[in-house]
């Protein structure tokens, strides 16, 4: 029995051009499609002029779970089923992750056609650091939620990608001022690769003002890093205790906190050693 595939598929962000060759054969070859909105299919097999030979299923965050053991059953059977979302790379806070996992469990091929991705778009556009970046999902809605989520973020030294809807953006923008600060910069990047493509950049407060008057479309916002703490050795002393109280070796506790404050261990822990003769 030939061995079925999964393919995961990214799809035009908002330009069709930017569909692969790639994907245009597998939406007219694959044995199945697992589309998150069969009407988006349509209008973009429509605009690629490709018409699918295999069956073609929903297959959005509601029915993921209910979906699962047919297309596996497909899988298991030899078909090729393809996983395309709206726009962007499935799994990406989109339908595909359950999928994946249970194809990895069932030891089933999963393989990928890479392509747009509103992430990487925009952390490019943003003129933040781009070395080393999280990916948050979408901002928490209740305003409690959120301020903790902003919290985790406070000494993040990362620069971090997250989504929002554009009637939060504004509220989101001032809780990130005023729990980050009004120094933090961001870039607020609208209707990426659309019509009316905008990326606003600036610090919280101004970008937060901004949103207030009223913004439309897909947002993706990209948060700088914290800037690096300066801490002295003395100042970490206190920390390393508490940690060396709590149960831990003094030595892995000092070489911890050391690296993550980019002190020397041996400074550290040496400072320790002659706190505890005062």
């Amino acid at each position: 029995m030939t061995e079925g595939r999964l393919v995961l598929a990214a799809t035009p962000l908002g330009d069709v051009r930017d569909a692969s060759p790639r994907l245009s054969e597998a939406l007219a070859t694959a044995d199945v499609i697992a589309a998150e909105d069969t009407r988006r299919l349509r209008s973009l097999t429509a605009a690629l002029e490709v018409s699918p030979v295999g069956r073609v299923v929903s297959f959005y965050e509601d029915v993921e779970t209910a979906r699962l053991p047919k297309l596996l059953e497909s899988l298991q059977a030899g078909e090729t089923v393809l996983l395309v979302t709206d726009a962007g790379m499935p799994s990406v806070s989109d339908p595909g992750f359950r999928l994946v996992a249970a194809c990895v469990e069932a030891e089933i091929a999963v393989t990928c056609l890479p392509g747009p991705s509103a992430v990487t778009t925009a952390l490019a556009l943003s003129g933040l650091p781009c070395d080393r970046f999280c990916f948050e999902g979408f901002a928490p809605r209740k305003p409690g939620e959120r301020a903790k989520w902003l919290g985790s973020l406070k000494d993040e030294p990362r620069t971090a990608v997250f989504f929002e809807s554009p009637h939060r953006l504004a509220s989101t923008l001032a809780d990130a001022a005023d729990v980050l600060g009004p120094e933090r910069r961001a870039a607020v990047c609208r209707e990426l690769t659309k019509t009316y493509e905008e990326v606003k950049r600036g610090n919280l407060p101004d970008l937060a003002a901004w949103a207030a008057e009223g913004v439309k479309g897909e947002i993706t916002v990209v948060l700088a890093g914290a800037p690096p703490r300066s801490v002295s050795v003395e100042d970490l002393v206190s920390e390393v205790s508490s940690r060396v109280s709590a149960g831990e070796r003094l030595k892995s506790a000092a070489a911890e906190v050391a690296e993550a404050a980019g002190v020397s261990k041996k400074e550290l822990y040496d400072a320790v050693l002659a706190s505890r003769k005062r």
